[in-house]
């Protein structure tokens, strides 16, 4: 394991992609770095996940208009993480009007919005380049939902020309996952529910439910899909090859953890536990490195009973470091 923190020594640009996906559906990708989705109708946009600061985000507002001239009206949080949700002021600047989260996601920002900002900002500083250009958390102003998974909780947009359904499938990722889904065109744009040849972050996820998530996921057979790392992937069968990614992920991880508590081991060597079955697999993939530590102490704490994720502040973060590197 690399003894800088996290991704500290991480400091290589990677090449950004804006592909178009359906007549109304692109993809903002960037070889395993955070992804965002944009949809243009004959009225409006919706982006999906807003970039980690706002001077980042200019990058993506600059390439939404080489192609439409169409305002920015909504912004969509898939969950509240700070490489996420930190981006947002930049399209309030360009006139979006409501910045849409479900109540999982609000609830989590009030909990502990502020100690993951800090956590994740030390954590990645490649992905936050202009933190001085953040304002603060970012607040929606439209809450959806009563944190109950299922689409009788779902809001719909009408963009002109082509409608956004947006929902809270089940708990995966975090307890607050919100999806958008072009019915009419079959593309998904699922956040970090769905990763594809990338490191599934899990430090704040409900390991033993999200599997059951992504059934969900895959029941609406969709064409396309932008998932939250990893290139958007075209047609069904390879939407299904990120499921079953993602899926494969999560349950090796639980299961070393489920490994690692019924032996009484301790984290370091859970870690190692855990190293066996999946360096093999996923060894290779862009932030695996960064992704386990606290993705074994995740799946450590829930095979231990803990089934809401203890908050991740700095100095845990720091901790937790120190303490595998032993």
């Amino acid at each position: 394991m690399s003894k800088a923190f996290a991704s500290q020594s991480d400091l290589s640009d990677k090449n950004i992609s804006f592909t178009q996906l359906s007549e109304h559906c692109w993809a903002y990708t960037a070889e395993g770095d955070p992804n965002s989705g944009v949809i243009i109708g004959d009225k409006y946009i919706l982006v999906s996940d807003t970039t980690a600061t706002p001077l980042m985000a200019q990058d993506l507002i600059a390439r939404i208009r080489q192609v439409s001239d169409k305002p920015i009206k909504y912004v969509l949080l898939t969950h509240y993480h700070a490489v996420r949700v930190l981006g947002a002021s930049a399209y309030v600047a360009e006139g979006a009007t409501e910045i849409i989260a479900s109540k999982g996601t609000y609830d989590l920002i009030v909990e502990r919005g502020a100690q993951d900002m800090q956590s994740e900002m030390d954590r990645f500083p490649r992905l936050f380049r202009g933190a001085e250009s953040v304002p603060g958390l970012t607040w929606p102003t439209v809450v959806f939902g009563d944190g109950t998974p299922g689409r009788q909780g779902s809001i719909t947009l009408d963009l002109g020309g082509v409608k956004v359904e947006m929902w809270h499938p089940g708990a995966g990722h975090t307890r607050g996952d919100t999806i958008a889904w072009v019915a009419s065109e079959q593309v998904l744009f699922s956040g970090d529910l769905v990763e594809y040849e990338a490191g599934v972050y899990t430090g704040d996820a409900h390991l033993a439910e999200w599997p059951a998530t992504l059934e969900a996921l895959r029941a609406l057979g969709a064409e396309a899909i932008v998932p939250g790392r990893g290139e958007a992937m075209l047609g069904n069968a390879n939407v299904n090859k990120s499921l079953d990614y993602t899926q494969r992920w999560v349950e090796t991880l639980f299961d070393c953890g489920k490994q690692a508590v019924a032996q009484n081991l301790d984290l370091k060597a859970a870690m190692a536990l855990t190293r066996q079955h999946m360096d093999p697999v996923f060894g290779k993939v862009f932030i695996y490195e960064h992704c386990l530590p606290f993705d074994v102490s995740r799946a450590y704490d829930e095979a231990k009973g803990i089934k809401h994720p203890r908050i991740w502040t700095a100095e845990r973060d720091k901790e937790m470091w120190a303490a595998l590197q032993a």
